[in-house]
């Protein structure tokens, strides 16, 4: 499985971010998708989580209401809907495949490269 995110840049506070993670392989490899980040000198956390129909989804509390997760099966593509984006949202962002596991109890199976997105004040 291989995971390339794109659509990071510098933003201002306030304004909107699509961040996009195309996969190779099928379900269930790629059943269970997730978006997390690292913020500079801080631990990698998970941002959200959708799965494979794409009707079950997670959000951290601090990205409630401002973030969407949302899939496209046929496109092998996750996107990441980012609106009033905050200075606290900075960090690399990264998407994650799992089979099987709850991305909120454990960790993914596979990972893609970072996209790094910086907001300004």
């Amino acid at each position: 499985v291989q995971l390339q995110a794109s659509g990071g840049g510098l933003v201002q506070a306030g304004g909107s971010l699509r961040l996009s993670c195309a996969y190779s392989g099928s379900s269930p490899s790629t059943n269970i998708m997730g978006w997390y980040r690292q913020p500079p000198g801080k631990q990698r956390e998970l941002v959200a989580t959708i799965n494979g129909s794409g009707v079950r989804k997670d959000y951290a509390d601090s990205v409630k209401g401002r973030f969407t997760i949302s899939r496209d099966n046929a496109k092998n593509t996750v996107y990441l809907q980012m609106n009033s984006l905050r200075p606290e949202d900075t960090g690399v962002y990264y998407c994650a495949a799992s089979k099987y596991t709850d991305l909120r109890r454990g960790l993914p199976d596979y990972w893609g490269q970072g996209t790094q997105v910086t907001v300004s004040s």
